[in-house]
């Protein structure tokens, strides 16, 4: 009897091991899931100055947060904003350095830094995944291309937009356009997703080229 009771506190004994080391991982499994939090606001992101040339709020860009970065970081993805080759053109087309890209530390235009940290906010968004497989690399001299006159960043809970005004031209087809836009992101604690897309009517003028 003695030897039984011995044997069954030791298996108790174990147990309780098994159950203290498995609710221990537990918690650790937990904790090391990063929760981001968002701070309402509304910012001018990008403007356009006196000579045309784009301006950047770089006062905001020192306190933005990851997913405010990764909603901008995605938007200006497709949209022309003075990009440059740093230095020569070269078939691989990875040197392309873009404004928003440089202001937001995401490195050259579609480079790995850019869109892995982009990859790594959308990982839960098939659809945006999909978007960013045709990152597109057009500098500044394209005969067609998009550019933004304007960008309002808007926090409010865990929702992210982000307003712009957009140009475009086709230099060949002696065309422009322009529109409105603005995305909608939804912050779920580590990545964010794209849940909406509200866009104005593309507006088209013609041009006669010889005339500028």
């Amino acid at each position: 009897m003695k030897f039984l009771y011995i044997t069954t506190l030791f298996l108790l004994a174990s147990c309780g091991q098994i159950k203290s080391n498995s609710d221990k991982q537990n918690v650790t499994n937990v904790d090391t899931a990063e929760t981001f939090t968002l701070t309402d606001k509304t910012v001018k992101f990008l403007w356009r100055d006196s000579s045309a040339s784009i301006v950047i709020n770089e006062n905001f860009c020192k306190t933005i947060s990851d997913p405010e970065k990764a909603a901008l970081g995605y938007v200006a993805t497709f949209i022309g904003n003075e990009c440059w080759w740093d230095g020569d053109y070269t078939d691989k087309r990875d040197n392309l350095k873009c404004e928003i890209m440089t202001a937001l530390n995401l490195g050259y235009q579609c480079s790995d830094k850019h869109l892995g940290f982009l990859r790594q906010w959308f990982k839960n968004d098939t659809t945006a995944l999909k978007e960013l497989e045709a990152c597109p690399t057009t500098p500044n001299t394209s005969t067609i291309q998009d550019t933004f006159d304007e960008i309002i960043l808007t926090t409010k809970g865990n929702e992210i937009s982000v307003f712009f005004k957009a140009t475009g031209v086709n230099m060949r087809e002696e065309e422009s356009w322009n529109w409105t836009e603005t995305d909608y992101f939804q912050l779920d604690n580590d990545n964010i997703k794209l849940i909406k897309q509200n866009k104005s009517k593309v507006n088209v003028e013609h041009f006669d080229a010889s005339e500028e």
